[in-house]
């Protein structure tokens, strides 16, 4: 009795009796310092609120000191009654409370699968000390008993049926689940368990496994960067090379050509002051001669004459010696024809560099697969999209099978529908690393397929294989042929029934397999994939089928 009357008045913030109380407009009391410290935390916010019935106020209440609680306090106090013990964890929100507490709540301690209900230590005693309270589940204090309750029959469910895989009461067993492969929960738990153990191997060894191929991984970014450091070390070197290589010729060429010019000039100037002598010469004769002329004296006239008349012969013969103007052209062809072998030379040996594989896959350093299993570790789902399945293809319940048919199917009108040979592509996009199987039967062209391959039109445009858009294995008999862009390439293994498809979308690699008891490689190519890949099935003739 005297408990609850201390209980009663105790601050719920700091579990001791009331230390000068104040009570807020909704009636609950508090020591003046405990919600002072609390609401001023609280400044910043719009309102303040009470923490036991959670009402706010709008204005932060006036704190009056509550005198008739400090009465009552004083005579609790004159009674000898004590505060509830310090160590009592009262239930808060988010807690999990006591079942069998009455008034305020403590927090729960354990709860107990068999009694469906929670416990406070106090409470929780008959579950250590009471025989038939022994043999009881109890786990850490949980608020979700309930889901061990049968929503149908309102009873503990302890009964697992394997049948349905859920867990049910005795009653369940009896009704719906009559006949069912049911055992105890208890004993499914135990062989789950053992599951749990063995899955839990396999994630900490897929963990180690992993972390060794981060640690290859961070080896490779390493030796990547050193590699392209060295790379462009060596190629700088090389163009710094070619630039002097270039930059030697360019002077080479400069210096010939000036000195050149300096010696055709200085002949040029050599023939002509000897023309310009020449011109002195002939023009004082024809002066002389110009007043020979003039005499009046023919005996002078005739005994000069043939001294002056007589030309010596010109020392030079402008036809032979002087060049034409254009000397220099056929030097600058020359050097224009030199820049147009070197242009065209860089132009191929760029091209050569930039189809080298310089973009570097790190997952390449994961191992290929090699085996099966491996493969199928990239196994993805083929799903036919009935949408492109042609009319004269036939698709089973699941999409998952597809036959030839002599009669037309009544398919809707669909732009994605090849209208003129019998083919279907698959729902899925396929990007990165893809694995799956096709079993075939009669004719069947098994492919890869851009989506925007033609649905209309002739071989050439639609059909797999050939054309740009299409890779395909063509499959008869036991043989195959492998075909792209129209190019048709024999392969002489046997294919079996079974054909496996490898696709590393990044990589750019497109693998196709004979699948018996091993991994036989029939064709493998290596290009570059610009969009995203379906697969794809032709097939033709009655009987033919393939099943993804």
């Amino acid at each position: 009795r005297s408990s609850s009357w201390s209980e009663s008045f105790c601050c719920s913030i700091c579990l001791d009796l009331l230390k000068d109380p104040v009570t807020i407009p909704c009636g609950h009391s508090y020591c003046m310092s405990c919600i002072k410290d609390c609401w001023d935390g609280e400044e910043h916010k719009e309102n303040y609120s009470c923490l036991q019935c959670r009402q706010t106020f709008t204005q932060r209440p006036v704190l009056v000191k509550n005198t008739i609680i400090v009465e009552l306090l004083e005579e609790i106090k004159k009674m000898g009654l004590q505060a509830a013990p310090p160590d009592l964890c009262y239930a808060g929100p988010g807690d999990v409370a006591c079942d069998f507490c009455s008034g305020r709540k403590l927090k729960a301690l354990k709860s107990c699968l068999v009694c469906l209900a929670s416990y406070c230590e106090q409470h929780l005693q008959p579950h250590y000390n009471a025989a038939p309270f022994k043999k009881h589940k109890l786990v850490e204090a949980t608020v979700k008993l309930q889901e061990n309750i049968c929503s149908r029959h309102d009873e503990v469910m302890k009964i697992f049926c394997r049948t349905d895989q859920q867990c049910i009461c005795y009653l369940c067993s009896m009704d719906e689940h009559k006949g069912h492969h049911t055992v105890s929960a208890a004993a499914e738990r135990t062989e789950r368990q053992e599951e749990l153990g063995l899955s839990r191997q396999k994630i900490q060894q897929r963990i180690q496994d992993t972390e060794k191929d981060v640690k290859v991984l961070q080896q490779e970014v390493e030796a990547i960067s050193r590699s392209a450091d060295k790379a462009v070390e060596d190629s700088e070197e090389i163009f710094t090379e070619l630039i002097h290589l270039v930059e030697k010729r360019r002077s080479d060429v400069k210096q010939q050509i000036r000195s050149q010019q300096e010696e055709e000039v200085s002949r040029a100037e050599e023939v002509q002051e000897k023309l310009k002598q020449e011109i002195a010469e002939l023009r004082r004769k024809d002066t002389e001669l110009e007043q020979l002329s003039h005499t009046q004296d023919h005996i002078h006239f005739l005994q000069n004459y043939p001294s002056l008349s007589c030309l010596s012969e010109s020392t030079h013969s402008p036809s032979a010696n002087i060049r034409p103007l254009s000397y220099f052209e056929g030097v600058t062809a020359a050097v224009s024809e030199l820049r147009d072998k070197l242009q065209e030379l860089l132009s191929e040996e760029w091209s050569k560099i930039s189809l080298t594989e310089t973009g570097v896959d790190v997952l390449l350093s994961q191992p290929k697969p090699k085996t099966r299993g491996e493969f199928l570790q990239y196994s993805c789902h083929i799903t036919p999209d009935p949408n492109t399945a042609n009319t004269q293809l036939s698709l089973s319940e699941w999409n998952r099978e597809v036959k030839f048919m002599a009669e037309k199917q009544s398919y809707p009108s669909h732009p994605d529908r090849f209208t003129d040979w019998s083919q279907v592509l698959s729902r899925e996009n396929l990007t990165g690393r893809c694995y799956w199987e096709v079993v075939w039967r009669g004719r069947v062209f098994i492919a890869v397929s851009y989506q925007d391959i033609s649905r209309t039109g002739d071989w050439t445009a639609c059909g797999f294989g050939h054309n740009d858009k299409s890779w395909s294995l063509d499959c008869y008999n036991n043989n195959c042929d492998f075909r792209h862009n129209n190019i048709i390439t024999k392969i002489p293994l046997p294919v079996s029934s079974r054909v496996g498809v490898y696709l590393d979308h990044r990589a750019g690699i497109l693998s196709f397999y004979s699948v018996s008891e091993t991994m036989t490689l029939l064709h493998r190519v290596q290009t570059t994939f610009t969009q995203p890949l379906h697969a794809g099935l032709g097939i033709y003739g009655i009987g033919a089928s393939a099943v993804c």
